[in-house]
């Protein structure tokens, strides 16, 4: 019998370069990469966000991960974000989470995640809202990872983020 192949996230706040490293990080490891479905859906929304948009998300998300589980034939797999995601976004935006999300947080959870730090300079882009809130949007995922108890490590550096993710990456696979 195979052995369950691992999910390594990258999350965090807006502008904190999950994309680009996520993208990095599978080119580095040979291994496959799983996109941020929400950035393609929010891109077609011509009104604003609702419940349902979140659900489409989450369940946009949850596919992406299964198809490339699906086929994997390594390790681990590398997540540009979760469906976390959208519970925070819903929490902030909407003032409530989608049920099927709250149900799916225990039931699919992610081997490690790699918390990306807001020390980068912000970078204007049509889907990013709120470059004066990503203090508090850091203590958001915290508290979020902490309530999972979620095992995962906190990340920056501005030249070396990359070797710094990679670092902790490379400790995360040591001892698990």
């Amino acid at each position: 019998m195979n052995k369950p192949i691992k999910k390594i996230a990258i999350v965090g706040p807006e502008s904190t370069g999950k994309s680009t490293i996520s993208k990095q990080l599978a080119k580095h490891y040979r291994v496959p990469w799983v996109p941020e479905y929400a950035r393609y859906y929010c891109a077609a929304l011509t009104t604003d966000c609702t419940l349902q948009d979140e659900t489409n998300m989450f369940i946009g998300q949850v596919a992406l991960e299964e198809s490339v589980l699906a086929v994997a034939e390594t390790d681990f797999i590398i997540c540009d974000t979760t469906f976390l995601t959208v519970k925070i976004w819903s929490d902030e935006m909407l003032g409530e989470t989608p049920q099927v999300v709250l149900d799916a947080l225990v039931q699919k959870p992610y081997d490690f995640y790699v918390l990306l730090d807001i020390d980068l300079p912000w970078a204007d882009d049509p889907l990013r809202d709120f470059p004066q809130m990503r203090e508090h949007f850091m203590e958001v995922w915290h508290k979020e990872l902490k309530s999972l108890n979620a095992n995962y490590a906190v990340v920056g550096g501005i030249e070396n983020r990359l070797q710094n993710v990679i670092n902790a990456i490379d400790a995360f696979l040591k001892h698990s």
